[in-house]
């Protein structure tokens, strides 16, 4: 009979431990997959929030590098002359080129910029688009 005690008792513990260790188990919170679904969808709209926020500053910066190539400083011979020309003359001095049909509405648009690098490969410059001193410098003879 002590024997049989004795597998009775250590069938108790085990059982008591197991019991102890689901209880343990079943304090720490899990979260639902619904609950990891949310938070997730939560992070990607954070992320969405600041792409969007990032876009428009990109915007904001390639507004103002766009202002600052429509001004460009021309240097002469013996003296400086500033020239800054506004988008709608560098349209005028395109269009009088003949570089240019489209409206002189003051945008730097795509028809704009592919007729500056046009103009400036017909003139010997290197065609990137942008209004620099030397571009101004030809382009100029074109608004009188």
């Amino acid at each position: 009979m002590g024997g049989k005690t004795f597998k009775w008792i250590g069938l108790v513990i085990f059982i008591l431990s197991s019991l102890g260790c689901a209880t343990t188990r079943s304090k720490m919170r899990v979260p639902t997959l619904q609950e990891r679904v949310e938070e997730l969808e939560r992070q990607v709209q954070e992320r969405d929030e600041i792409i969007a926020e990032l876009r428009e500053e990109l915007e904001k910066s390639r507004y103002e590098m766009a202002k600052a190539k429509v001004s460009s400083v021309q240097e002469k011979e013996g003296e400086k002359k500033v020239y800054k020309l506004s988008a709608k003359k560098i349209q005028l001095a395109l269009k009088n080129a003949g570089f240019y049909d489209g409206p002189i509405d003051g945008k730097i648009g795509d028809k704009t910029r592919k007729a500056i690098k046009e103009f400036q490969k017909a003139n010997g410059l290197t065609p990137d688009g942008i209004v620099g001193r030397r571009t101004i410098a030809k382009l100029v003879k074109y608004l009188n």
